[in-house]
């Protein structure tokens, strides 16, 4: 695992003849699925966008990065906008199809409304888009291990990105970008370069 998250870095050039074989792209979806979030309520939604037209106006709204149309696929990490009574519910809901009914799970998520519904949008947001990072980096380890290129990317205009997806319709906001190619042979100047990371020491404290 660690050799492959030594492969990767965020690449620069990708080559637009080349895709991401759909069987990788979906276990990077799967890793997604199943990454871990707060009390496992999952506040986000992946959109997986392919569709030329949109990813060029994706990427107008995001400085003109070129692997957003270079790469094959991109994924669009969109965070809920606020922890709403339905949405926990519906959470409650799925549990409880897995685990079944009990008395203790929906004492659980009746406390858990207690504590975000009067928060303010904001709040539950920034929240929710934590969780989103949580998964977003799974996302990049399980690329990493597919041997999948990829770009991490926070530089763009959420609320363009937004308009163009139609996320506020659907009670999201755009939180990171992540394309997915095939890194160019030539052309991408931070190919080959030497990681650069802390050292551990400076890095890491252990408290015993």
């Amino acid at each position: 695992m660690l050799d492959k998250l030594n492969w990767r870095y965020a690449v620069k050039k990708m080559d637009p003849t080349r895709s991401v074989p759909e069987e990788k792209v979906e276990k990077i979806l799967e890793a997604i699925r199943f990454a871990p979030t707060s009390s496992g309520v999952q506040p986000f939604e992946v959109f997986v966008v392919t569709n030329p037209a949109l990813r060029e106006k994706i990427r107008e709204a995001s400085f003109g990065q070129p692997q957003i149309t270079e790469g094959s696929h991109l994924l669009v990490f969109a965070a809920w906008d606020n922890y709403t009574a339905e949405r926990i519910d519906a959470v409650l809901e799925q549990t409880q199809k897995a685990r079944g009914a009990s008395e203790t799970l929906a004492a659980y998520y009746e406390r858990l409304k207690g504590m975000y519904l009067p928060r303010t949008e904001e709040v539950n947001h920034d929240h929710a888009a934590r969780q989103a990072y949580i998964a977003f980096g799974f996302a990049l380890a399980a690329a990493a291990e597919l041997e999948v290129d990829s770009t991490p990317m926070e530089g763009f205009d959420p609320a363009k990105v937004d308009e163009i997806l139609g996320l506020r319709e659907k009670g999201l906001r755009s939180v990171t970008l992540l394309p997915l190619g095939v890194r160019a042979e030539e052309g991408d100047w931070l190919q080959g370069m030497a990681k650069v990371r802390k050292p551990a020491d400076e890095l890491f404290t252990v408290i015993a």
